[in-house]
């Protein structure tokens, strides 16, 4: 049964699977560019959690929740660097560029700059937001089929593939019980967490900032415990920021070590500052990442990649201090080492630990999986299926999907789909830093032309408004 709220008619179809940051703002780059061309478009955002604009970071209903960026870094659109900041203006937040906005109200910014763009569309164009799963994608000549859960089909002339950050990978040893949080980040899963008894996050990085944050202001008595197999955590912002070092290193292959002697040294020259060097380096971060073997890509991810997320992906000042005042007081105590076991009771988690070498045993009311995102697409019904079928294939160090440059997907044969397209943490594997704001916005603006023109010139013609008309 076809879903006759979405059925094709003179304005090409795009589907987008997933509604979150990179869903939303692949919609609102081909809004404008429809705008942009005075052409007709149907855009319909599809979210499996109805979070439109929201997705799974901007969803939070803690105030205490920031960016993980400062406002003046954090517009939603590649060509207008300051829209952020007058939108908040015009709502009335007494906002400074280094200010470090909660992420609930970043996404209703974000939803108010779709609606805003949606109001825009020429005539016979729309914006359609639709609550739902969709299960598969089927190529049936120059058209695209997605089959629903619910067994409705939406035919489309293209679809751009936002599915974000999956889940935390299953943890092994990890007996599942009703006081184990697999995925922090579902509807819902944290709001039991509050209830004064210890919790237990597995990982160190930004969740768990988030989880200790949340857990530990809602009762005064709780002790959350982390354990990783670095116990590093997330470094803070310097406020104001330090000015960007540009580096360039020659051109053609480039080895990891050689990059590395580079990084230090460009420190050294800075007088220490590496917050500067970072953020110089994360524009090029996607070039570089392409330059490097498969070997020393793969030395990085076991050897490196934590060390650079903890200095790349920080947290703002106020959120570093409360978690140095929580590790103060003893209501945060990070551990070095890792998971042994966990099993499951009423009442509990009986966790067992090695820590710094030395076997522990606890009991937590809670145990948190706070690992970050699964890499393997295979693992996620919708992408798998597509690699199944032959429509994509996954990068060859699986962390999502292979597409070219633009986003367009690559199929089991490395062919460049026209008609199928992708951003965000799905390109990890071939853009490397593709999970924040400023790099999802460049994606979307290059992804739009190239997927419009496509429409335009593969016989289903974009129609201006005034032959629609």
């Amino acid at each position: 049964m076809r879903d006759s709220s979405v059925r094709r008619d003179a304005a090409p179809v795009v589907v987008i699977v997933g509604g979150g940051a990179s869903g939303t703002l692949a919609a609102v780059h081909l809004v404008r560019g429809a705008q942009a061309r005075g052409t007709a478009l149907r855009v319909v955002l599809v979210d499996r959690d109805g979070r439109h604009g929201l997705g799974q970071a901007y969803a939070t209903a803690d105030p205490h929740h920031l960016l993980n960026a400062c406002a003046a870094k954090m517009s939603g659109l590649a060509d207008d660097p300051g829209h952020l900041l007058r939108w908040a203006y015009e709502q009335g937040l007494n906002l400074d560029g280094p200010d470090f906005l909660p992420r609930r109200t970043y996404g209703r910014y974000l939803r108010d700059l779709l609606d805003g763009c949606a109001r825009k569309m020429p005539y016979g164009g729309s914006v359609s937001k639709l609550t739902a799963t969709v299960i598969s994608l089927a190529a049936e000549g120059r058209s695209l089929r997605l089959r629903l859960s619910n067994g409705d089909t939406i035919d489309a002339d293209a679809a751009v593939l936002a599915t974000g950050n999956r889940p935390p990978a299953p943890w092994p040893s990890i007996e599942a019980g009703p006081r184990y949080v697999a995925d922090p980040w579902s509807p819902g899963a944290l709001t039991e967490i509050c209830d004064g008894s210890p919790v237990m996050v597995v990982g160190t990085g930004l969740t768990m900032v988030d989880l200790a944050t949340t857990a530990t202001r809602a009762n005064k008595d709780t002790v959350v415990y982390a354990i990783s197999r670095h116990g590093l955590l997330p470094r803070p912002h310097r406020c104001p920021p330090s000015p960007a070092v540009e580096m360039f290193p020659p051109g053609g292959e480039l080895r990891l070590a050689g990059l590395l002697r580079m990084v230090h040294t460009a420190i050294r020259n800075n007088d220490g500052d590496w917050q500067g060097v970072v953020d110089g380096m994360r524009p090029h971060v996607p070039g570089l990442w392409a330059r490097l073997g498969l070997d020393d890509r793969r030395r990085f991810l076991t050897s490196m990649a934590r060390y650079w997320e903890v200095h790349r992906h920080r947290i703002p000042p106020a959120t570093a201090a409360r978690i140095a005042h929580l590790q103060a007081t003893g209501r945060l105590r990070v551990l070095r080492g890792s998971l042994v076991s966990a099993t499951a009771g009423r009442d509990e988690m009986r966790v067992r630990l090695d820590a710094d070498g030395v076997g522990r045993e606890l009991g937590v009311g809670w145990l948190v999986n706070g690992t970050g995102p699964a890499a393997d697409v295979t693992g996620d019904p919708f992408l798998g299926g597509l690699v199944d079928a032959g429509l994509a294939r996954p990068d060859p160090l699986r962390l999502g999907l292979d597409a070219e440059e633009y986003g367009a997907i690559l199929d089991a044969a490395g062919r460049s789909h026209d008609r199928i397209f992708t951003l965000g943490p799905t390109l990890r594997g071939v853009r490397y830093e593709t999970t924040a704001i400023p790099e999802i916005r460049t994606q979307a603006a290059a992804l739009a032309p190239r997927l419009l023109e496509t429409l335009a010139t593969g016989g289903l013609a974009l129609e201006s408004s005034a032959a629609v008309m």
